[in-house]
């Protein structure tokens, strides 16, 4: 069986956690969850897409300057 491949996620959609593993593991992006670090410790855990961000700020340890990152953000929260 033929598994499919994410491109984007959809705010208000719900994704296994399976799902979110493969999509981070092959597209450059950041997820926040809800659920500390147990987002990837159940494959069949559903969360659902709360919110999608094209950059967020980020603090450089190197000069002490925030950056604006453009890079595609995701809220998930566990269903």
């Amino acid at each position: 069986m033929t598994e499919k491949r994410l491109n984007t996620l959809k705010p208000g959609e719900n994704y296994t956690a399976q799902e979110l593993d493969s999509f981070v593991s092959t597209t450059d992006v950041v997820l926040l969850s809800n659920n500390d670090n147990q987002l990837f410790t159940d494959p069949e855990r559903e969360y659902k897409v709360t919110m999608e961000f094209n950059g967020f700020f980020e603090h450089s340890s190197d000069d002490g300057e925030k950056y604006f990152r453009e890079k595609k953000a995701y809220v998930v929260e566990k269903v």
